[in-house]
């Protein structure tokens, strides 16, 4: 038995895979890979893995046919009767790791049946993983996207494999917006994998940081600091003040302030945050970075002059659902916005103005962290701040002083006069 093994092993030394042609490698194939897998007692009624080559030591096929051919295993597979059938859409993800096959299409049934995407966004998102995971591949031999988020012992490495994609997507890509929503599309399978228990990190998570990204769009206007200043002061009510505050400074959707629940509360402790079952990019939650006071105040308020109060923070009596709706959050903001003469371009602000306020404030202030730790990068022989964020401090630790100047801004914007 040993000696089996042994010879096995050493077969694909023997071969000499760059000589064949596809039709060489199909009759090899029948003639010798095939039955070496049924006497290993792999079942051939399903599509043999790289794993399954590997075992019977014929792993060198999958890297003839991507060097010599580019073929993906997969690809080659279908030619000698093995179909994907088993995959839930058929999708050519055009690599050879079943476990990340198996996950990214996880991943995309999620979106189909979860998020009420549109067809045509799923189709989208998925083909630019389909493009990550193939430059993975290339850079990298073997797309395996998930196996080393188990631990966080290869996180180092990990994050610089995915920075050599993300350099590679940088130099194709012509707009920054395509590198952005690439980035996007990308994190947010890792952020999927975290949830679901899959993975200890997301290795793309602070990628922004590394490069000089932009997303010029004329039409993405946001609220300056002084406009959402301008909003709070003009608030009259404590309903009013959390309806900015929720907006500007949280960053919610206008349906998520609609329908926000004292259930999705947690403001005890060191974290205070919403939870959400559900949202547009999968459950989550949002830091209470600031403004808890005015939260707490909002919920004495609704307690305290009605004992039947459905835990709401925006009811209505009139709605099903026993909150106002997306439409109303909007109207009321905009009231809020005539009273205090607050106009962007000439036109009456949107709700959305407020979350984009949150999103440029949110990153001005992770470029604020950076510029503070170029002393500490050059003190260890560095020119790179950000190796400082990855290499020496925590992700709590970072997660804190992105909170603490985060923090200090939104005192700034909603100062009241």
């Amino acid at each position: 038995m040993e000696r089996n093994a042994e010879a096995m092993s050493s077969e694909p030394e023997r071969i000499r895979w760059s000589h064949k042609s596809i039709e060489d490698m199909r009759s090899f194939w029948a003639g010798h890979i095939e039955p070496a897998l049924r006497d290993a007692g792999h079942d051939l009624d399903d599509r043999p893995t790289y794993q399954d080559l590997l075992d019977v030591g014929y792993g060198g096929l999958q890297d003839a046919l991507r060097e010599q051919h580019d073929l993906t295993l997969t690809e080659f597979l279908r030619t000698v009767g093995f179909d994907d059938s088993d995959d839930s859409d058929g999708y050519p993800w055009g690599i050879d790791d079943e476990t990340a096959v198996r996950e990214l299409e996880s991943y995309i049934r999620t979106l189909d049946r979860r998020r009420n995407l549109a067809e045509t966004t799923i189709r989208t998102k998925r083909s630019r993983l389909a493009t990550y995971a193939r430059r993975y591949r290339d850079q990298h031999g073997r797309a395996d996207l998930v196996d080393r988020l188990t631990t966080l012992d290869r996180r180092a490495d990990e994050i610089e494999r995915v920075l050599a994609v993300f350099d590679e997507l940088d130099r194709e890509l012509e707009s920054d917006e395509s590198k952005l929503r690439y980035l996007g599309d990308v994190s947010q399978f890792y952020e999927h994998l975290q949830r679901r228990g899959k993975a200890a990190y997301d290795p793309a998570e602070t990628i922004d940081m590394e490069y000089g990204w932009d997303r010029p769009d004329p039409d993405n206007a946001a609220l300056s600091s002084e406009q959402v200043r301008r909003l709070y002061d003009a608030a009259d009510s404590r309903d009013e003040d959390l309806l900015v505050l929720a907006l500007c400074g949280w960053g919610l959707r206008r349906s998520e302030v609609a329908s926000l629940h004292v259930s999705q509360l947690v403001l005890e402790g060191d974290d205070p945050h919403i939870h959400f079952e559900e949202r547009k990019n999968g459950p989550g939650t949002v830091a209470l970075i600031y403004g808890r006071e005015t939260l707490s105040d909002r919920i004495d308020e609704l307690g305290g002059r009605d004992r039947e109060w459905n835990g709401h923070l925006f009811p209505s009596r009139r709605a099903d659902g026993g909150h106002v709706v997306g439409e109303t959050i909007q109207a009321r903001f905009r009231r809020v916005a005539d009273r205090a003469g607050v106009r962007v371009r000439g036109e009456s602000p949107t709700s959305k103005m407020g979350r984009r306020f949150w999103y440029t404030t949110y990153l001005d202030s992770q470029k604020r962290l950076l510029e503070n730790v170029d002393a500490i990068a050059a003190d260890q022989g560095s020119a790179d701040p950000s190796v400082v964020l990855k290499n020496y401090l925590s992700e709590a630790e970072r997660r804190r002083y992105r909170r603490e100047y985060m923090r200090e801004r939104l005192a700034k914007a909603f100062k009241t006069a």
